[in-house]
């Protein structure tokens, strides 16, 4: 009988094969958040270095991103004296909401590599990515916002009707529960028992790994450490690395 490390295994040679498949979403109707912020130093300083890095597009979509977290933290005087408390839907939809605004493309188009794992703010620099792009900028922001990381899953997936495989994000309201899906593909947040068309493979956060034999927890398979991507796209958000795209989205 396999073990589940050799399972684990096949899974992520089959991911390697069919990374390219990741696919875009249908255009949502969201706006982009309008409302001025109260920005940190260190947003600023953000926003200053994807602006020199990409230029002044990318920094006009890293001041939205930006204070789109303020507003949704309930940080921002003016947000918390209609809404003194965000709740953590609210979180998930802004966040699900935002960076499904940005343009779809391929690693091999965008980055010339055949699985790129770009970090928040290259993402944001880019102005597009693929499926893993969307999920991790995701989790990042979600987490930004004080979403527990127990709560929160980088899952992927195999879309069944597309014959392709995908990453979503999974939001666990507590450790029983059915989690909720934040996609690129479909926009609207759903649990993962209405998403038929998602076959699940193995998940992970900033601490676990799992293998997913049903729409729910799944088998902790390990530590996250073992994938390699995960690791390197973790270090390089610490480092705030940036990485220029081979085409410019912008032009």
């Amino acid at each position: 009988m396999a073990s589940i490390f050799n399972v684990l295994c096949y899974s992520l040679i089959l991911i390697g094969i069919f990374s390219s498949g990741c696919f875009a979403a249908e255009a949502n109707n969201h706006r982009p958040v309008t409302a001025q912020a109260r920005l940190t130093t260190l947003d600023k300083q953000n926003i200053d270095l994807i602006t020199l890095f990409y230029g002044e597009r990318a920094g006009k979509r890293a001041t939205a991103w930006r204070q789109t977290l303020h507003q949704l933290s309930g940080h921002d005087e003016k947000v918390k004296a209609q809404a003194p408390l965000v709740s953590d839907p609210e979180k998930l939809k802004g966040i699900n909401d935002f960076f499904n605004q940005l343009q779809f493309i391929d690693d091999t188009v965008l980055w010339n590599e055949t699985d790129y794992w770009a970090t928040p703010s290259e993402f944001i620099g880019a102005g597009g990515g693929d499926c893993e792009d969307f999920s991790i900028a995701k989790y990042f922001s979600l987490l930004s916002l004080g979403i527990d990381d127990e709560k929160l899953r980088l899952v992927y997936v195999k879309a069944l009707t597309l014959n392709q495989f995908h990453m979503v994000v999974a939001y666990y309201p507590h450790p029983a529960a059915v989690p909720l899906l934040l996609d690129n593909l479909d926009g609207e947040i759903k649990p993962a028992t209405e998403r038929v068309d998602l076959l699940p493979i193995y998940s992970f956060n900033g601490s676990q790994l799992w293998l997913m034999k049903q729409k729910g927890q799944g088998q902790l398979a390990g530590d996250a450490a073992k994938l390699s991507a995960w690791n390197d796209v973790r270090l390089r958000n610490t480092e705030q690395e940036l990485r220029r795209p081979a085409i410019n989205l912008d032009e």
